[in-house]
């Protein structure tokens, strides 16, 4: 299956795509402000402890204070506790391969015996805040690569089970033991199997690396503060999913691009110059077919297949998934087997939902009744297999006899949710709008104020496809009337993220200027 990698850097936020065959089936968007996301590493402070929940509450500088289970603190948390105040205390960072392991902490321990209310504490972020939630957090810090995931203050060596052949396992766990530093374990990934020494060692040394720049910050930092940042979340997806389907990785920054880059030529040299620094006019998005996508993807019914769809509902404890035929009509087929053709459709949309919005939690699909056992057991066979690729842990139960299939999927982010529908731009929601014949003046206006006030003559337009098409059709178009009247370099750039009567000016650095309506109509 053909992959790609499209990648939209804006100045306030990051978007990733990720298409199989031209079909979306990932995406991400971050806040390129954003903070406490999965994997950064700080020194909190314990605000509170719940003994009868056996856990604590750690500020981490998040408006909600983050959650620490007992069970979360790690087997290694003794040793943990002990370097740090070491490091507070000497204000020197001891050598860890030289240190002595403390014992390991019990399973049916109590978070009393462990912290008190205003200690300092080394923690990870396990899960990203969700919604009134605050972050989910872990003691047990570890620093993730594409083929192992390193973790200080342990001496274990373990095998992703995924990796099937024992003589790999055996070949992979005495490989890595030989070149592990002392008092650093090791959780070996599904993608380790078959790879050499070398491809091994060059990744370790740059993870034991990132624990030694976190440690070398620790004796001046002060709670809550952030001691080490997950990797971009752009080379943080490549890490994760990054295989030889990738065809293309486009990318509209050439900062990223070149970041990206490095980081290809390093885990997979031969496929470095799948990396594509895309500079073309029309928004990334839109050239790769993603914003249309988007639109169809995200709303709350979703059509897949001869008039079928899906409704998508949210609440506070599940998601639930309603399927229908619609006006799918096939006479040929009789009623068990059209429903049997519409369910196995919807399972595949299903499965692309849930990765697309990165669903979370308890999801209940009710499937179209069917009656025949055998292909209940199809349908559930079907979704498993579907579902076998997603990166996320996930169970499937049975169709219940009520035709109800329940799904447990993780959760470590907020679910996304994009809006599909759009407010008009002129009437802010009010319902009355000006004449929409008149929408070229209002754009003739403000190219007169942006040559003769702003004294800018080199921009560009971004507005609807309809409306592009309208302003650059014929011979002398109504752009190169503008252009030839006011005397300026113009480019008009159809934008289908932008309502029909939307329009955005930008600058030839590409820098947004804001001369929108200030004013609601009454």
């Amino acid at each position: 299956m053909a992959s790609e990698l499209v990648v939209d850097v804006q100045p306030k936020e990051i978007t990733l795509a990720v298409l199989d065959n031209k079909k979306l089936v990932e995406l991400q968007q971050e806040s390129q402000d954003e903070s406490f996301a999965v994997g950064n590493i700080y020194l909190g402070r314990v605000k509170k402890l719940m003994p009868a929940l056996n856990a604590a509450f750690v500020d981490v500088g998040h408006k909600k204070d983050a959650f620490l289970h007992y069970l979360d603190l790690g087997v290694e948390f003794n040793s943990v506790a002990s370097f740090l105040k070491t490091v507070q205390d000497k204000k020197k960072i001891p050598l860890l391969q030289k240190m002595k392991l403390l014992p390991e902490i019990e399973k049916e321990g109590s978070i009393s015996d462990k912290l008190k209310v205003g200690q300092e504490v080394l923690v990870q972020i396990a899960k990203e805040p969700i919604s009134t939630k605050g972050p989910r957090l872990t003691a047990e810090i570890s620093f993730a690569g594409r083929f192992m995931v390193l973790i200080p203050f342990i001496e274990r060596v373990s095998v992703s089970q995924k990796i099937k052949s024992r003589e790999e396992r055996a070949r992979l766990r005495q490989l890595v033991q030989s070149i592990k530093p002392k008092n650093f374990g090791v959780i070996i990934r599904t993608n380790a199997e078959g790879k050499r020494v070398a491809e091994l060692d060059a990744e370790l040394k740059v993870l034991v690396k990132r624990w030694e720049e976190t440690a070398e910050k620790l004796p001046k930092a002060k709670a809550p503060s952030l001691v080490f940042e997950e990797t971009g979340r752009t080379v943080g997806l490549l890490r994760d999913i990054f295989s030889p389907s990738f065809e293309q990785i486009h990318i509209n920054d050439p900062g990223v691009a070149k970041q990206i880059a490095e980081y290809v030529s390093i885990i997979a040299p031969d496929r470095k110059n799948v990396v594509k620094h895309y500079n073309g006019a029309t928004p990334i998005l839109d050239n790769f077919g993603v914003t249309k996508q988007i639109k169809s993807l995200f709303g709350k019914t979703v059509t897949f297949k001869n008039g079928a769809y899906l409704i998508i509902e949210h609440t506070e404890a599940l998601h639930v998934i309603d399927v229908n035929s619609g006006n799918r009509n096939k006479q040929s087929l009789g009623q068990e087997e059209s429903a049997f053709e519409v369910n196995l459709a919807a399972a595949e949309e299903i499965a692309r939902q849930l990765r697309l919005r990165d669903m979370g939690g308890i999801i209940v699909v009710d499937f179209i009744d069917m009656t025949s056992g055998e292909h209940r057991n199809k349908l559930f066979n079907k979704m498993n297999e579907l579902l076998a690729s997603d990166r996320a842990k996930h169970k499937i139960l049975p169709l219940s006899k009520f035709g109800l299939m329940q799904i447990t999927r993780q959760r470590v982010r907020p679910e996304m949710e994009l809006a599909t529908s759009e407010v008009c731009p002129t009437c802010f929601g009010k319902g009355k709008i000006k004449s929409s014949i008149l929408f070229t003046d209002t754009l003739e206006g403000k190219i007169d104020y942006l040559a003769n006030k702003l004294k800018v003559k080199k921009f560009s337009l971004h507005i609807h496809p309809y409306v592009a098409a309208y302003v650059q059709q014929g011979l002398i178009s109504l752009k190169y009337k503008w252009k030839k009247k006011y005397g300026v370099a113009m480019k008009v750039i159809p934008n289908q993220s932008l309502g029909f009567l939307q329009y955005q000016f930008y600058d030839k650095d590409n820098n947004e200027i804001d001369l929108k309506e200030e004013v609601e109509m009454k």
